[in-house]
């Protein structure tokens, strides 16, 4: 069962869910965790045909407590005071710095297909939606402060009453304090030394809390959305959730100050990126725009919706990484549209794909290949690998896939994972043992007479490995090195294939093989094959055994394993000795082949 109909699955009534960001700066990809799993749960309760709506808020009333990245000084007399008092970075169309990174955020949830009802807390201030929610919780200060102590240990003095007032000198926020309540208006002071990053002008006054004069602490904002919208759904960050965290504190609050149960919980580990928890206010990890930029749209959904919320996300974007996460979104992909997929795939693929694209998928380390080779013609590959020609949906698809290869390629690829095809054999070519040049040779001879197709060449490769025999790590490094001068690379079917089949026979054949020294590489004394015996989990077939020409004391051994055919290549004194002692360790006898 996917974890959103576990988490659901005795869910009734009405629900609604809640999220929001404050929008500090550039929002950063982990903020999509959150927002993912909430419209996961949006799209689950749909389908369940339960009432439900997804809110999702703004807080632009927060003050700001950092300056952006890259914004130098800019912001700095602007410290303190709330979001959407403080002006866009210039050149921006914003009408003020909330709005410039939050437009930016729900641009992206325009291209993953998020849609809530979006709420700004200036609106919900001003409105007064907020105003007895606010009295209730400064009439009820003392119980607040004594919850704050009893579930996080955490002291406010008698004097100290959640709400913080907009200064009407300043128009600071951040740094004002409230210090009583008479039921009407409160009474405040602009503190200097209130915070560390934002220094208050030192007025005293009394001013209404009502109708977005101030807010109410986040912890207090998040009591005041659930009682007043009524929340019924709303996760969080591990940060939050744990055991006396901020989470518990507002559930005890709502309980005893508004005698309300609290939303249901859906704690969420971070998003990482190489194992570092990413913050917008300091520029760390991509930007959920640079992210979108990247990954196509039902990757990056993929990539949040399918590990469930406690389990965190780290993004590698090595060549590694981003390989697998393709492959196994396709594995997902094509097993659905197959009718092979169970229920939580058939509900990971349908939550991933809300457009529902069931065509050609082309490989994600092929397109990275076949981006590099600027010989080819693309689209011409792309449909001869199809074997048919390609719909206009499967291009508007493909032209996305075709994007995060290049956006890869130049943004997160190291050098040594770029496909540099060389025209000369590389330096470094000289550096192959005897054995692996044996295994070139003897793959041109195959290839001479192979079809030019990756599969028939992918399967020339792993005969003439198992035949000559080398174990397929040393002979795959081979061809890159002869082909691309790195140790690693594409699937080297693929590569061979999209190359022209005169070049490939003539680079195997550039380098000379000293034969009597390759032989003597691939080859296993008696000893050697005790050992590679007592490894073998599958029982050879044994076929016979043949001596080749003019290499005294060495000898092949020929069988099979699942109707592959292998060969082992033992050495001894005499080819006679070898056979003898390889009979009588067997217990049967060999017939020559």
């Amino acid at each position: 069962m996917f974890w959103a109909d576990e988490i659901l699955e005795h869910i009734q009534g009405e629900q609604t869910i809640n999220d929001s960001k404050t929008p500090s700066g550039r929002v950063h990809v982990g903020a999509l965790r959150g927002v993912l799993i909430h419209d996961a749960v949006f799209q689950v309760l749909k389908e369940k045909k339960v009432p439900v709506r997804y809110l999702y808020g703004v807080d632009d009333y927060d003050p700001v407590d950092e300056i952006p990245a890259g914004m130098g000084e800019i912001y700095r007399e602007h410290l303190g005071k709330p979001l959407f008092s403080a002006p866009p970075p210039p050149g921006s169309s914003a009408g003020d710095m909330a709005e410039h990174y939050i437009s930016e955020f729900f641009d992206v949830f325009k291209d993953l297909e998020v849609h809530p009802e979006i709420y700004r807390m200036r609106d919900v201030y001003r409105s007064g939606r907020f105003n007895s929610a606010i009295d209730r919780i400064l009439s009820h200060a003392a119980d607040v402060r004594r919850i704050y102590f009893e579930v996080s240990n955490s002291v406010r003095p008698e004097s100290w009453f959640p709400f913080q007032t907009i200064c009407e000198q300043c128009g600071r926020i951040g740094t004002t304090e409230v210090f009583a309540y008479d039921g009407k208006e409160v009474s405040y002071r602009c503190r200097r030394d209130l915070v560390k990053w934002a220094e208050g002008c030192g007025y005293e006054g009394k001013v209404s809390p009502f109708d977005g004069k101030g807010k109410l602490p986040w912890k207090l904002e998040w009591v005041a959305k659930w009682a007043e919208f009524p929340v019924t759904i709303e996760g969080a960050g591990k940060d939050h959730s744990t055991r006396g965290g901020s989470r518990d504190v507002s559930e005890k609050i709502l309980r005893e100050v508004f005698g309300l149960n609290p939303p249901l919980n859906i704690p969420y580990e971070f998003f990482l990126v190489g194992g570092a928890k990413m913050s917008s206010s300091k520029g760390l990890g991509a930007s959920a725009r640079e992210m979108c930029d990247f990954l196509p749209q039902d990757l990056l959904r993929f990539l949040m919706i399918r590990p469930k919320p406690q389990r965190p996300v780290n993004f590698e974007p090595d060549e590694k990484n981003i390989t697998k996460l393709f492959n196994e979104y396709d594995r997902f992909h094509s097993k659905v549209h197959a009718g092979e997929g169970n229920e939580e795939e058939q509900r990971i693929i349908g939550l991933s794909d809300p457009w529902g694209f069931s065509g050609y998928n082309e490989n994600f380390q092929v397109l990275t290949t076949l981006v590099q080779l600027s010989h080819l013609d693309l689209w011409a590959e792309i449909e001869k690998r199809k074997g048919s020609p390609l719909t206009d949906a499967e291009r508007e698809h493909l032209l996305r896939r075709i994007h995060a290869a290049q956006f890869w390629l130049e943004n997160y690829a190291l050098d040594e994972e770029r496909v540099v095809l060389q025209r000369e054999v590389p330096e470094r070519a000289a550096e192959l043992s005897q054995a692996q040049r044996a295994f070139v040779q003897s793959l041109a001879e195959k290839l001479e007479e192979t079809a030019w197709d990756e599969e028939s060449i992918q399967s020339a490769l792993y005969e003439v490995t198992r035949l000559l025999p080398l174990a397929q790590p040393k002979a795959f490094l081979a061809l890159y090195r002869l082909f691309l001068d790195r140790d690693s690379g594409p699937k080297a079917g693929n590569l061979l294939g999209f190359l022209e089949k005169d070049f490939v026979l003539a680079r195997l054949r550039a380098l000379d093989c000293d034969w009597a020294e390759a032989y003597q590489e691939l080859s296993l004394d008696l000893t050697g094959f005790g050992s590679w015996l007592e490894k073998q989990k599958k029982k050879p077939e044994w076929q016979g055994y043949s001596i080749p020409d003019a290499m005294p004391g060495l000898v092949y051994l020929h069988f099979s394993v699942e109707d592959k055919p292998q060969r082992l290549l033992l050495c001894g004194d005499s080819a006679t000795s070898v056979v003898d002692q390889v009979q009588a360790k067997l217990g049967i006898s060999l017939q020559s082949v």
